[in-house]
């Protein structure tokens, strides 16, 4: 299959999935659609995230569905919230012109809108396993009538303590009726007993990494200390040209952590963890799709089903435990044949997992240089450089200037006084010039070692030398680092 138009749809459906862009196939999507298009049969769908699963699966859901019959014939299982609503936005889309609006189940929400939505006449549900056992229990869903059970991401499901309610939602279908289709990144043990257990002789598509993995990515790996992790994060964000992107934590106090340490460096920045109301990871997530917020810093859990469009860095502030969520991760950028960047800070004892992930990935991961103190100032300088020049307000500036202005003005060359006003502008850039020189950890290509002299100086003076000294002379950063070793985080940890 190399084109939609090679499809028999619903000209309705395929009125709408034109509209949304559909012309050329995905992989998965072109291995997928002519199986679940032609006669009823069980799935397995081996796929990353992002990588067009949505599609495969509405597009046949929808051209089986009948919305006269009032009933729920398409039940649709994500592992979190957000890709719930998420997924049952896609459907609504694809599926407005025959009349199919899903209904999304989660926790969090009010059951009474659920209830309601149900009692409309939903063709198709979405929902989260823990809320559809709840409206099992409650009576408020029946299922007798589903005729197709999507399993979207059944790893991470299974992952998050969800088997038992997949089997109690799986078993309230009609089996002999209906067909189950599961999608997954991987098949580990787990998730192969689920589909021993409840697919029968089910047709097989994996899509290979190689295929999985945009080409426009660029993956690079920068070498640290942990109590360096901070510092070399901000330089990151610093020297990028316009930074909008996504921070990977292993857990949600470090989330948490690092987002008040981010707060504090003045960045636009908001998190994501599993703590979080809904109203409140909903209100973040707009935020960020509204560039209110350039950088979002979250675990890998509330991660799912956040689909933003242009992200343009991915920084993996560790490796993940389960190296297979890299590929997860990194495939938040570089979408629709955009061009992204995937960084990882990587700690001296997970060095040896680099060659790992660049087996998985079947790419290379290329080690990066950081940026100096000099290179992001210049670079912030320069770009002030285009607005200083558009000003046209500057007479009625010089005209406030009296002649104690214009007597020190006087003694000054011009490049003193942009230089002034630059340095006002960024305080950050010209203060302790010394402590770029000397940098805590082993130094990079751009990097000099301090003298021996010196350090037998400062030794013999009982002075902390500078190349020891804190980047921030604020105490947020002393006290993000304790922070992270009295809670014993260990975050790049597999």
């Amino acid at each position: 299959m190399n084109s939609f138009e090679e499809l028999i749809l619903n000209p309705l459906v395929k009125r709408a999935a034109e509209e949304l862009g559909y012309k050329t196939p995905t992989p998965i999507q072109a291995q997928t659609l002519p199986i679940l298009l032609g006669k009823p049969t069980d799935f397995i769908g081996l796929a990353a995230t992002g990588t067009g699963k949505t599609a495969a699966f509405g597009i046949p859901l929808l051209n089986r569905v009948e919305p006269a019959n009032g009933t729920v014939q398409g039940l649709i299982l994500c592992p979190t919230r957000e890709l719930a609503i998420q997924v049952a936005g896609q459907i609504d889309l694809m599926g407005k012109y025959i009349g199919v609006k899903s209904v999304p189940i989660y926790g969090g929400a009010s059951y009474s809108d659920q209830i309601h939505g149900l009692k409309r006449g939903a063709s198709i549900v979405v929902g989260t396993p823990g809320r559809l056992v709840d409206h099992l229990s409650r009576g408020t869903l029946n299922l007798k009538d589903v005729r197709t059970v999507v399993l979207d991401e059944a790893d991470e499901m299974i992952s998050m303590g969800f088997k038992e309610d997949l089997e109690t939602i799986l078993n309230a279908t009609s089996r002999d009726l209906s067909q189950t289709w599961l999608f997954s990144a991987t098949m580990d043990p787990e998730v192969r007993k689920v589909a021993s257990k409840f697919l029968r002789e089910p047709r097989f598509v994996q899509v290979n990494r190689t295929e999985v993995l945009s080409n426009t990515v660029e993956q690079l790996f920068y070498a640290t200390r942990e109590s360096n992790k901070p510092e070399i994060l901000c330089k990151i964000i610093e020297a990028a040209d316009d930074f909008y992107g996504i921070i990977f934590c292993q857990t949600k106090a470090l989330v948490v952590d690092l987002t008040r340490y981010l707060t504090e460096r003045l960045y636009k920045v908001d998190c994501l963890h599993g703590d979080k109301d809904q109203r409140s990871r909903e209100n973040t997530i707009n935020a960020f799709r509204q560039r209110k917020v350039s950088i979002l810093v979250c675990t890998d859990v509330a991660s799912r089903g956040l689909d933003v469009k242009d992200v343009s860095h991915v920084v993996n502030y560790s490796i993940p435990r389960e190296l297979e969520s890299y590929v997860h991760r990194i495939g938040r950028t570089a979408r629709s044949g955009k061009k992204g960047i995937a960084m990882s800070l990587v700690t001296p004892s997970h060095r040896h997992l680099i060659g790992r992930l660049e087996q998985i990935t079947k790419s290379k991961i290329k080690e990066g240089i950081l940026p100096t103190r000099k290179d992001i100032g210049t670079k912030k300088v320069t770009a002030v450089l285009n607005n200083f020049k558009l000003q046209g307000n500057f007479g009625r500036a010089q005209v406030l200037l009296d002649e104690s202005w214009k007597t020190t003005l006087s003694t000054m060359t011009v490049e003193e006084v942009a230089s002034r006003f630059l340095s006002m502008s960024f305080p950050d850039l010209f203060e302790d010039k010394e402590r770029e020189k000397y940098t805590l950890g082993a130094p990079s290509q751009s990097r000099e070692r301090a003298p021996k002299d010196q350090k037998e100086r400062h030794r013999r003076d009982g002075k902390t030398p500078p190349w020891q000294r804190s980047k921030y002379s604020n105490p947020s950063k002393s006290s993000f680092h304790r922070s992270q070793k009295s809670k014993g985080h260990r975050s790049g940890a597999v």
